[in-house]
């Protein structure tokens, strides 16, 4: 039992870490095999700030994809700003460099976590790899691609369609008419998708 123990900076490994119960004597036992996982769901069950900040994250974190070129900044950051007019958290991920194996994995952490993705595909490079490990393991996480319309979308696009979680793409005319369309193009749908309320 490791229940009251405070085990913070331990140093060395222990010589088990199987059936580490974390709850008090008189209760049902709860057992896990990690004492990082044992000291996280203990917080979990009984931390009610814990429990907001998670609700919080998944309910309100809307994780936006993009190429953060001088041109197209303006436009990520009007979106982000109209999100958080609608008491959204976004989270602006920037492909302005290379990807790397750091960052596939730290856009799949984020996308786990996120009510749902903005991938702004104008201009797309990194985009698209960033998607491969976003889309296939995230069924409950709608997609929404956004597209300037003088573009089209990427070859391998395609393979994102069979996902029906991913929608259908908005093309856009300039950032006004994006702006003004947001709401109903893009926000709109994707809450409908997480909420159930609708097919692709």
């Amino acid at each position: 039992m490791i229940f009251g123990a405070a085990v913070w900076s331990v140093t060395g490994t222990p010589l088990s870490h199987r059936n580490l119960v974390i709850t008090p004597p008189g209760e049902p036992q709860i057992t896990v095999d990690n004492l990082e996982v044992a000291q996280f769901i203990y917080l979990l069950l009984n931390n009610q700030n814990i429990r907001h900040i998670i609700d919080t994250i998944t309910t309100k974190v809307v994780l936006i994809l993009g190429r953060f070129t001088s041109e197209r900044k303006k436009i990520l950051d009007a979106i982000r700003d109209e999100l958080r007019k609608r008491d959204y958290m976004p989270v602006l991920f920037d492909f302005d460099k290379p990807s790397n194996k750091t960052t596939f994995e730290t856009v799949s952490t984020l996308a786990h976590m996120a009510r749902f993705v903005i991938a702004y595909l104008t201009d797309a490079k990194s985009v698209l790899q960033e998607l491969q490990g976003v889309v296939p393991s995230n069924p409950s996480v709608p997609i929404q691609p956004v597209l300037l319309n003088s573009q089209t979308e990427p070859g391998m696009f395609d393979f994102f369609r069979m996902y029906p979680w991913v929608l259908k793409t908005h093309f856009y005319e300039d950032q006004d008419e994006l702006m003004a369309a947001l709401a109903e193009k893009v926000i709109g749908p994707e809450e409908a998708k997480a909420t159930g309320q609708t097919g692709r």
